[in-house]
């Protein structure tokens, strides 16, 4: 090897040296193809063969690491030289086994030779670091398939070529066995009737200081139903809720089921032009509020019953309970809108027996003491409250509803709490609050992956006996996969297996399965599957589409866009995403949506955006734009009112910046990349400087520095517009209760969003004059500023 002239053919020594190939796959060759390139790659490289590696290290300069080689990670040696011919004058050559080797210099390598009888053998090295013996061992005989299946069928594309052997199907078909023999047929009306014929007495549902039995609760439900069936809703009707976070709000849901229709969710917090758009798409003729909320409800053409007084449709009166007709297991139990990538939300169709499996795997999964008290704290406009309200209420649980999970420690049942379903950035917030009830037995959350050190924080927790990870979009009935987290698990949790009556399929491009360890999309089957899109048949149709796997014919298969893969014992863990969807704080969100929001702004011509990170482990969206050909700048704070006129706040970017026009990749597109490694910091629009005038706005300012993460705020400052959000509101607040010995509302920093009208907030609160200071405050700004260990103890 490596002696190319007659003349050094005699010479001994090591004159090897090591070639940099890249592998050209792309438009997806056939094998023969493929050959044929790798040919002229190969033979490319020999004829700069002399050219030391480490000079071409050298030239190219790439980034080092101890952690790999520069240029590559896998090696491949083939021996191809006779036994015969290896001589070197007098000298015979022989090779020597020296045993095992200890170390590998390269992530992979795979040296092959001639062997007797003309077959080729050898063996792979790996990195134990990396992998382990069974991966190494699956690579092996997933190569050899390979070249098995190529050299039956050249003229195939390589990735056509299947890798799994018959023993890796057989159990793959095993871990997707999860029929539970659960009774069809059923709805939510009838789970809930009959829990409540079961335990009238029992507390159903704890709002505030009022506590409602299970009887009471299903008589005021069906008197609802009742005026609603006069109404002339039915099976396929759909009623808007439109209601504060209430007693009458669950009551309008189980009237609305009741009756036989399906509820769709309205947040009053909602842009006017989005819930427009969802009344209208939704093909609303009734809408249920409360006048405390009302005013919010943009102007429509369905009719408006008011629960408590008022509206059109009260004029009806009910007629022997209207027209009762029973919704059926296959009749739509409700519509959740989910943010779109086209630009516009998209509202997912769920029946009710796909709720009633959700329902019965929650009735053989917990017990009647941990479901004693959950805490029903997620909007209905998500699913993760089909979990809190429905599946708790019937299996004979209490709900206990809050305004927000953060909400819990003010609440006069949070001794009774039991069970908390939340995301895993809130429970982190609730964590670093000291605000979980010790007699919280049960932890669930979803919605983001969930990363090992908060598991291990929740563990810490004294009362907690059960951690659940859990995984599943809203087009399959809230969870499809659920995984216990143990307390003494030392790696990242997974999202587990497959609930009851779920399939879960890890796929390549050809919806073949991936062997163990192998990246895939993630697609679901099973009774939990969604209707589809209302509406939107297009849509339906790409993301629900034939299973190729069904035992009968009509079964379809979920895209959900998820990466994820299959570990050995059948778990799933989840990877990231296959296109620009993302969720920040537990919110789905399309990227493309958003980016449609800002366009629409006339003097915009291109938006992009990206995720970026924030202090303390957290995301926000960043929003590049460039302005339309002869439009002048627009600046952030108009774009930011433009997009929340049309987006939820959780939507809405945290910072805006202009480009002169954005990055593009080689093809193209833009280049998100390049657009995430910008600084952040110049993104955000800043309100010119104001110096703090009180020891209060003193104080505030530098309670949001230290939140935040920014150098100086004034008192000007908008919160919000400087990254400010939710999660980041509580430690606000919850530092003002600690400094300011006040009690002080989370409502109030949404309400006063500026430190000046925050502290004038907190003087009203405090019931102070004008011209008159909190107690204390000059110490603790004193305190606060120099850092002082205690009040910065006190104050996280």
């Amino acid at each position: 090897a490596g002696r190319t002239q007659r003349e050094t053919e005699g010479l001994i020594g090591f004159f090897v040296n090591t070639l940099a190939l890249r592998t050209d796959l792309s438009g997806d060759p056939s094998f023969e193809e493929l050959l044929g390139r790798v040919r002229e790659t190969t033979l490319g490289a020999y004829a700069h063969q002399e050219l030391p590696f480490e000079r071409l290290v050298e030239k190219l300069s790439p980034e080092r690491s101890l952690a790999h080689q520069p240029l590559f990670q896998v090696m491949f040696i083939f021996q191809n030289v006779r036994r015969e011919r290896m001589k070197l004058g007098k000298v015979s050559v022989g090779e020597f086994a020296a045993g095992d080797s200890q170390s590998e210099k390269f992530d992979l390598t795979l040296g092959l030779g001639e062997v007797a009888g003309g077959r080729v053998g050898g063996a792979l090295s790996y990195n134990t670091g990396l992998f382990e013996t069974a991966t190494a061992e699956r690579m092996a005989a997933h190569y050899v398939a390979l070249l098995a299946g190529a050299a039956a069928r050249p003229s195939e594309p390589v990735s056509a070529v299947p890798l799994l052997g018959e023993e890796e199907r057989r159990q793959e078909t095993e871990w997707n066995a999860t029929d539970s023999g659960f009774e069809r047929g059923q709805t939510i009306p009838k789970l809930f009737a009959a829990q409540a014929e079961a335990t009238p007495e029992a507390v159903a549902l704890i709002d505030g200081a009022a506590r409602i039995s299970y009887a009471e609760l299903d008589t005021r439900a069906e008197t609802l139903a009742g005026r609603l069936r006069a109404l002339g809703v039915g099976p396929e009707s759909r009623v808007g809720i439109f209601t504060a976070r209430s007693t009458e709000m669950v009551v309008a849901l189980l009237g609305t089921l009741k009756a036989g229709g399906a509820y769709v969710p309205l947040d009053h917090t909602y842009p006017r032009e989005r819930l427009s758009f969802m009344i209208k798409d939704a093909g609303l003729s009734l809408v249920l509020t409360q006048e405390s909320v009302r005013a919010s409800l943009p102007e429509c053409e369905c009719a408006v019953l008011s629960l408590d007084g008022g509206g059109d449709a009260l004029e009806v009166e009910a007629r022997a309970g209207g027209d009762a007709r029973e919704a059926l297991a296959e009749n739509v139990a409700y519509i959740i809108y989910t943010s779109g990538s086209t630009g516009r939300p998209k509202g997912v169709a769920i029946t009710h027996g796909s709720a009633a499996i959700l329902i019965e795997w929650t009735r053989r999964l917990f017990t009647p003491e941990q479901l004693a008290g959950v805490l029903a704290s997620t909007s209905v406009c998500f699913d993760l409250s089909v979990f809190e309200l429905f599946a708790t209420l019937c299996c004979g649980g209490s709900v206990i509803l809050a305004e927000n999970a953060l909400a819990l420690p003010a609440l006069p049942a949070a001794a009774d709490v039991t069970l908390v379903n939340t995301v895993p950035s809130v429970m982190a917030e609730l964590l670093r609050a000291g605000s979980l009830p010790e007699g919280v037995r049960v932890v669930n959350l979803a919605g983001e992956p969930l990363p090992l050190p908060l598991a291990q924080r929740v563990w810490a927790e004294p009362g907690v006996t059960h951690l659940y990870n859990l995984y599943g979009p809203t087009e399959d009935t809230t969870y499809s996969t659920w995984a216990a987290v143990g307390n003494d698990d030392a790696r990242a949790p997974v999202i587990g297996r497959p609930l009851p009556d779920t399939r879960a399929y890890i796929l390549d491009a050809r919806l073949r399965p991936t062997p163990v360890g192998v990246a895939g999309e993630l697609y679901l089957a099973g009774e939990g599957l969604a209707r589809g899109y209302h509406r939107r048949p297009a849509l339906t149709a790409e993301r629900f589409i034939p299973d190729p796997f069904a035992d009968e014919p009509g079964g379809r298969l979920y895209r959900t866009g998820d990466l994820t893969r299959r570990l050995t014992n059948g778990d799933i863990d989840l990877l990231g995403r296959a296109d620009y969807q993302v969720k920040i704080r537990g919110f789905r969100i399309e990227l493309g949506e958003v980016e449609a929001a800002v366009a629409s702004h006339p003097a915009v011509d291109e938006a992009a955006v990206v995720v970026a990170a924030e202090g303390q482990g957290g995301l926000r969206l960043v929003c590049y734009y460039t302005a339309g050909e002869g439009s002048k700048a627009t600046a952030a704070q108009e774009l930011r009112a433009h997009v929340e006129r049309r987006l939820p706040g959780y939507m809405v970017p945290a910072a805006f910046a202009e480009l002169e026009s954005l990055p593009l990749t080689a093809n193209g597109k833009v280049d998100r990349r390049a657009l995430a490694a910008l600084e952040v910091e110049s993104a955000v629009e800043r309100a010119a400087y104001e110096a703090p005038r009180t020891p209060v706005e003193e104080l505030l300012c530098s309670i949001w520095e230290e939140v935040l993460g920014v150098e100086r705020v004034g008192v000007r400052d908008n919160f919000f517009e400087l990254g400010g959000h939710s999660l980041l509101a509580t430690q606000v607040v919850s530092r003002c209760r600690e400094l300011l010995e006040c009690d002080v509302p989370l409502r109030t920093l949404f309400d006063s969003p500026t430190v000046a009208k925050l502290a004038e907030a907190l003087l009203a609160i405090s019931g102070e004059d004008d011209g008159e200071e909190l107690a204390g405050v000059d110490a603790e700004v004193e305190e606060f500023a120099s850092g002082d260990a205690e009040v910065l103890d006190a104050a996280s």
